[in-house]
């Protein structure tokens, strides 16, 4: 039993649930519905891939239930806490503690090694020296970069600082770990070495993996496929 379970004493609970989502953006006179209506969940060791073309409402809906963006109603609860009633730095909280978020674009820190960014949210978190040690080195083996563990973002390949950007999302043992098209920027081979890690991960830890995209290669790893269409939810495919 992990931490989190410790400390709810159950893990029956959706990791992830939204019901009845709406988010409208302004565009002058215009009102945009980003989202409409969408109802979802997400459980320890759900693989959900959320695909769609672009403008079809996948950035929105991560941003929503990553607590980036605010809906502009229904309800996201993120290990059963309703995020509508929290505070800003409540929300700054649950991101650090609760969310691994992986984006596009790596976003690791230019200056920091590869250890140092896989370390940082541990650093955030007070987390001892010992244990920040035991988890960074576990889960920089598990992702293959050992031998790159003291190199910075510009001396890694695209594929190394995706892995890098997985781990560090990972490093705090969270159970919910958001992606917004991981392989968005490799090339195959590297894609299905990202996407194998990633399931491996979500089989051996229980991670609830939601991960938006429009490469159609990533609903081969996964166990859900949902497809978003102007801004609604279809399940298209359940798998083993």
């Amino acid at each position: 039993m992990d931490n989190w379970q410790r400390k709810t004493g159950s893990s029956a609970s959706p990791v992830l649930e939204v019901r009845d989502l709406v988010k409208h953006y302004s565009m002058g006179a215009e009102v945009v519905e980003a989202l409409r209506g969408i109802d979802f969940r997400a459980e320890s060791g759900d693989f959900v891939v959320v695909y769609g073309p672009s403008g079809s409402g996948k950035t929105t809906f991560l941003n929503m239930v990553g607590c980036i963006d605010h809906p502009t109603s229904g309800t996201v609860r993120i290990y059963g806490e309703d995020v509508s009633k929290l505070s800003d730095s409540r929300l700054a909280e649950l991101r650090r503690d609760k969310i691994g978020l992986v984006f596009q674009t790596f976003n690791l820190m230019p200056v920091l090694s590869t250890y140092e960014n896989i370390e940082y949210p541990l650093l955030l978190q007070n987390v001892p020296r010992n244990e920040r040690r035991g988890r960074v080195n576990k889960l920089i083996e598990a992702v293959g970069l050992t031998n790159e563990a003291k190199r910075r973002p510009n001396k890694l390949s695209g594929g190394q600082r995706q892995r890098v950007a997985l781990a560090r999302a990972l490093v705090t043992e969270t159970h919910l770990l958001l992606a917004d098209e991981p392989t968005g920027n490799l090339d195959t081979e590297t894609s299905k070495r990202i996407l194998g890690i990633m399931q491996s991960l979500n089989e051996q830890r229980d991670v609830a993996l939601v991960v938006v995209t429009h490469d159609p290669m990533v609903s081969e790893y996964a166990k859900r496929a949902v497809r978003i269409s102007d801004g609604k939810l279809e399940d298209v495919r359940v798998g083993g």
